[in-house]
């Protein structure tokens, strides 16, 4: 059985990375829009490059290699000039860093850096076929999220989306409701397919963590079980700092954990919830969970923006001067008596927000365009 990674060009001119074990059923069906997410409203779709592999773990690495590649090299790529490829990685150009996920496609980069340096080690590999240079992902392995006796297709797949966001890939379900595989799943999960195919089948709590070293149960309701309680911050602390395997159970839709479930379990996370409304939906239970897990991982964050320092004083005063004069003219100050002290007032609300220099700018040209307005 051969297993395909491609690629397809967007209507936008961005660029979509994925896998399938049947190519032409899944490009039929991002063109057709039957597949939720990225592609949907990017239509229509040109395939410009695909490889096929023996296995699925050998399509999905190379995909997340791609994903960390620059729009630069994904177009040398498709034009297959090898040789370019290898000459931009040289430059140190082109980011080669995997994703952790498969949801969407990674920032397509484009950098201008120093001139090239004669270092071989720099290369990177001549085709995806040899894999990928160095996949970044979560620093160990993250916990295995297990669904108990799960209800809904739909809640299948939110759930593995809700994992993959945040770096999480083994998914394990317990006898659930309507049978597995799911339909309702694939379309639900918005393209964290390689989570449901990856997941296990498994007919009882105890078979599904029979390998795991440390098991936590989430439940609103202790039901009288005495064991150690922790918020998910608390368990995924306590999952990254413990040798061996954890797992987490989440309980069907309609009434969570039966109490002998929770009694296989070591651990309880409970979340602070209100209590006159303690319901969740099964995918938002997990996603608080690995959102707390995903804090100690390398996952992808949004580029910090620096805070400008706030304007110099005589700027301030500049405004502060400038405000004053207007509203002098305006016959604001009044009673005369009240002068200093409202002065005073607004001095101190112009003070407190720490405005930067553009900032100071920004209101005093606002402030000359009420004192000398020019129609448009």
């Amino acid at each position: 059985m051969s297993f395909w990674t491609y690629l397809l060009r967007c209507a936008d001119g961005s660029y979509y990375v994925g896998h399938s074990d049947n190519l032409e059923l899944r490009i039929a069906q991002h063109q057709s829009g039957e597949i939720p997410g990225y592609t949907h409203d990017r239509r229509p779709l040109e395939l410009v490059w695909s490889e096929n592999f023996q296995t699925r773990d050998e399509a999905f690495a190379v995909e997340r290699q791609l994903k960390g590649w620059s729009r630069t090299k994904k177009e040398e790529l498709i034009g297959g000039d090898w040789d370019s490829v290898r000459s931009l990685a040289k430059r140190g150009v082109l980011r080669d860093a995997a994703s952790t996920s498969s949801a969407a496609p990674q920032d397509e980069r484009l950098c201008v850096d120093p001139a090239p340096q004669d270092d071989p080690s720099n290369a990177t590999p001549a085709h995806p076929e040899e894999g990928p240079s160095e996949a970044e992902g979560p620093s160990r392995s993250g916990p295995i999220i297990i669904l108990v006796r799960p209800q809904l297709g739909q809640n299948i797949g939110k759930t593995a989306r809700a994992m993959l966001n945040f770096g999480l890939t083994e998914m394990r379900i317990v006898a659930p409701r309507d049978g597995w595989p799911n339909p309702d799943a694939s379309a639900a999960a918005s393209g964290a397919d390689f989570v449901l195919e990856r997941a296990q089948l498994f007919d009882s709590v105890a078979d599904a963590t029979a390998d795991c070293t440390n098991v936590y149960a989430t439940t609103v309701r202790r039901r009288g079980v005495t064991k150690p309680v922790l918020t998910p911050e608390q368990a995924a602390l306590a999952i990254h700092r413990e040798p061996g395997r954890s797992a987490i159970l989440f309980g069907p839709e309609r009434s969570g954990l039966e109490s002998d479930d929770v009694a296989l379990a070591r651990t309880i996370i409970t979340v602070p919830i209100n209590p006159e409304f303690g319901s969740l939906n099964l995918a938002q239970a997990v996603i608080l969970v690995a959102y707390e897990w995903s804090k100690s991982e390398n996952l992808a964050q949004p580029p910090v923006t620096e805070i400008e320092p706030p304007a110099p004083q005589f700027e301030l005063d500049g405004l502060v001067s400038h405000l004053e004069t207007m509203l002098d003219k305006a016959g604001y100050f009044f009673p005369p008596d009240r002068t200093l002290v409202t002065k005073r007032m607004l001095r101190t609300l112009l003070t407190k927000p720490a405005w930067s220099a553009q900032e100071v700018r920004t209101l005093r040209g606002v402030l000359t365009a009420f004192e000398k307005p020019h129609p448009r």
